[in-house]
């Protein structure tokens, strides 16, 4: 215990609420259980007591055993009373006792009747109750109304309801909607309508005006000797035409709860519904109501019930459907959900055999199914949003409360009549093995792909499209011979050699390129290999894989980079560190006397990958321009070494010749982008360019794929809102947005690499929101406040880095 000093985990905690939660509805089930016993020995010991009275009239009178329990009904009927109660006057013995938990609650439970002052209840068989004070009709047809309780669906139950109209009152035909949880009224069952009234009103919407939905709406019942009123254009149901008589009433429970509605039609236009007529018409469907109200709460009969030509189509779609109704307390309220159907083929998901489960309720076969997404949670949320649920592939989901013992796939969850419908299938050997390959595939970072050259179709695996950071929803997979249009720049070339090889010599083909997935700046190294397939001299398909080889990448990388070192001579290291001081003297813009002029401190700050090697991509300019404009620039080329500063230098020189143009920064980035595709070899990164005004004191700058510029004003950072730009090197058609920010004296701008304040741990955003915080205060001057946040800078990347600090005079 945690008192003890043991620890108590959050699963713990949880797992203890579920099982506080799954309490009470256990408890019920119990209770109802007993219930449900207690009422099977009063049944049997009914059945014995009417067994023993038919051996004695057997006895008696020599009678046939048919005979004898004919004339043994004969006799109820005769006296009024059920056939258990004549059982035991002919055997002079009481009728057996029934449980108190099988009679209904009383209008006022605080104070039940006295028996001085109400008769006493009749006993109608299968363990319900009526009141003959309040129910006045309803005992005076015994036998009607224990067909009532009989029935073994809504038409039954109707039926025998007409059983007791027809002959009383002439009715010609009879009709019962229950209310459902939309307001809509769904048809029970019906006697005398016929097939297409009955079919045209089985679902009477909340919208629709007629007058069972008046009646549902209002609760006041309808009586229309001659069918509705002339200027009334209410939509009625019409077998024996509008004028004909009708009666609608509301079907409401002892506890005041609507249950539905229910309507009767004469042949005829009446002269008058007299109040006796109201009153025992009234009397006989509050009996039926009783009778209703507890088989709805039993389960035993629903609103609809589906036909048997549904359950055998469900037998031929799905290997397991399992059809549940809810079950209802008295205050409307699910208790439970009892079994209405099971496939043939049921897989139980805990492992038993479908003649164990088929008896029981849901919460009495998955009494842990009751949170999370169990069966009896998922047939809650479902029935009460409406919305089906599907969980595609192999279910992992404990649908039992507990781990799953049989292998399942493809559930779905579905609103089915009043009730729920789940369905799901054994899978076959073939799609788990499909199952562990695509698990396969995730843990290689392999992705799938075969391309119908005929057909023109493609088909990629969900690992391929996870590669390329591809939603399979919205895109398509990408063509063999359009892969080209989806690599940056510098790989179009090996991407085209793999397509010559594999689509003109048709021979298998390998080749490694990078892409930067949608959405975001990280580049990966992506490995394809492929095989042709040739039938004859045709060649018909291509099928291969892709592979994210980014982590290998990178290893042979620093790999090269080691062996390198290692063979490197003295004499080597000393010349390239004489190389790495001349490029990084030639990259150091000389800024301080041509921008003193200009009414800006600058200030500028580089630092290398590690010490002593000063070679890396990051650069940056600062440089006034003829127009008296100052031209302030960032950016990272990728990658490290020689190639990488020959592409620095390349790009800083590009823009510096460029800006002599007078363009703006956006247009500045559009020709700089298309130089790096088409005039340059290997170029890809990211650059922010600006253009401040000193006259204006207005900044015009735009970006391709960097990190926003800080700005430091009245001692708090923040970065500015991002425009469009894409990367570098990646698309020749490129468009930059450009954006402008009013700058004033005493303002601080920042431009800097994402090497500045990277981590390895973390996201971007959240290193971005944290070097903000860092920028303030901007201190006494530029060069102090550049040392301040070089110092404290909190990448841990090993990255080099740039900065670049402006403070506005």
């Amino acid at each position: 215990m945690a008192g003890n000093g043991d620890a108590v985990s959050p699963g713990d905690g949880q797992h203890n609420a579920d099982l506080e939660d799954s309490l009470p509805r256990l408890a019920a089930v119990i209770e109802r259980q007993q219930h449900e016993l207690a009422i099977g020995r009063a049944d049997a010991q009914a059945a014995e007591v009417a067994a023993m009275a038919k051996g004695v009239l057997m006895e008696r009178q020599g009678l046939s055993a048919a005979t004898a329990a004919g004339q043994l009904a004969d006799m109820a009927v005769a006296a009024g009373i059920p056939v258990v109660e004549m059982a035991a006057a002919v055997l002079r013995q009481e009728p057996p006792a029934v449980p108190e938990l099988a009679r209904p609650e009383w209008s006022e439970p605080a104070s039940p009747p006295d028996s001085a002052d109400q008769p006493s209840p009749e006993w109608l068989g299968a363990g319900e109750w009526l009141d003959p004070g309040q129910r006045l009709e309803a005992a005076d047809d015994p036998v009607a109304m224990a067909a009532a309780v009989r029935a073994t669906d809504g038409a039954e139950l109707v039926g025998a309801l007409a059983g007791q109209l027809v002959p009383r009152f002439g009715v010609s035909a009879v009709a019962v909607w229950l209310l459902d949880a939309d307001g809509a009224l769904e048809l029970l069952g019906q006697d005398g309508l016929g097939g297409t009234d009955s079919s045209r009103w089985r679902r009477l919407p909340p919208q629709l005006d007629c007058p069972e939905q008046r009646v549902a709406a209002t609760g006041v019942d309808l009586w229309w000797e001659s069918g509705p009123p002339p200027r009334d254009r209410v939509a009625v149901a019409a077998p024996w035409g509008r004028r004909a008589a009708r009666a609608v009433l509301a079907l409401t429970d002892r506890a005041g709860n609507l249950l539905g509605v229910a309507e009767a039609w004469w042949g005829t236009s009446r002269l008058e519904f007299d109040p006796d007529t109201r009153d025992r018409l009234a009397a006989v469907l509050a009996g039926f109501t009783d009778v209703l109200s507890v088989r709805l709460s039993s389960g035993t009969i629903g609103s609809v019930t589906p036909s048997p030509a549904i359950f055998t189509a469900l037998t031929q779609i799905t290997d397991s459907a399992l059809l549940v109704r809810p079950l209802r307390g008295a205050r409307g309220e699910i208790t439970d959900f009892a079994i209405m159907f099971m496939s043939p083929g049921y897989a139980d998901p805990a492992g038993r055999p479908a003649a164990e489960i088929a008896p029981l309720t849901l919460l009495e076969a998955y009494p842990l199914s009751t949170s999370g997404d169990g069966l009896y949670a998922r047939a809650m949320r479902v029935l009460g949003s409406g919305h089906a649920e599907h969980l595609p592939g192999l279910i992992t989901a404990p649908l039992a409360g507990g781990q799953n013992v049989a292998v399942l796939a493809d559930l779905h969850v579905v609103p089915f009549f009043a009730g729920v419908l789940f369905s799901w299938r054994v899978p076959g050997e073939a799609e788990q093995i499909a199952e562990v390959l695509e698990h396969a595939q995730r843990l290689g970072s392999l992705g799938g792909w075969e391309e119908q050259l005929a057909a023109g179709t493609v088909h990629w695996t969900r690992g391929a499209f996870a590669l390329f950071g591809l939603d399979p929803a919205q895109a398509s997979p990408i063509p063999v011979a359009a892969l080209h249009s989806f690599v940056i720049a510098a790989d179009r070339a090996p991407v085209g050699r793999f397509q010559e090889q594999l689509l003109g010599r048709r021979e298998p083909a390998v080749a490694v390129f990078r892409i930067v997935r949608p959405g975001t700046a990280v580049i990966r190294q992506i490995r394809v290999f492929a095989e042709p397939v040739v039938v004859g001299d045709t060649l018909i398909a291509l099928r291969g894989a892709f592979q994210d080889v980014s982590a290998q990448y990178h290893t042979q990388v620093a790999l090269a980079a080691t062996r390198d070192q290692l063979a490197d001579s003295e004499q080597r290291a000393a010349e390239e560190h004489q190389l790495a001081l001349r490029l990084q003297q030639a990259i150091m813009a000389q800024d301080e006397p041509p921008v003193a002029a200009t009414g800006v401190d600058v200030a500028v700050r580089y630092r290398p990958a590690e010490a002593g090697h000063l070679v890396g991509g990051d650069w940056y300019d600062v440089l006034p321009l003829p127009g008296k404009d100052l031209l302030l620039v960032v950016g990272d080329i990728t990658g490290h070494g020689i190639d990488a500063v020959t592409g620095m230098i390349a790009a800083r020189n590009a823009l510096r010749g460029l800006a002599a143009t007078g363009a703006g920064p956006a247009e500045l980035l559009r020709h700089l982008n298309y130089a790096a595709c088409h005039l340059t070899e290997g170029i890809a990164g990211t650059v922010v360019c600006g253009q401040y005004d000193p006259q204006t004191r207005m900044l015009r700058w735009a970006r391709a794929g960097h990190l926003p510029p800080v700005l430091v004003r009245d001692g708090v950072g923040r970065a500015l809102p991002l425009p469009d730009g894409v990367l570098l090197g990646l698309d020749p058609v490129a468009q930059y947005e450009e954006a402008s920010t009013q700058l004033r004296v005493g303002d601080t701008l920042l431009l800097y690499t994402d090497g500045l304040i990277e981590q390895r741990t973390g996201s971007i955003s959240d290193s971005l929101r944290e070097f903000t915080l860092a920028a303030a205060p901007a201190g006494p001057h530029a060069r102090a406040h550049a040392d301040r946040i070089l110092g404290g800078a909190i990448s841990d990347t090993g990255d080099d880095a740039c900065l670049v600090v402006v403070r506005i005079q």
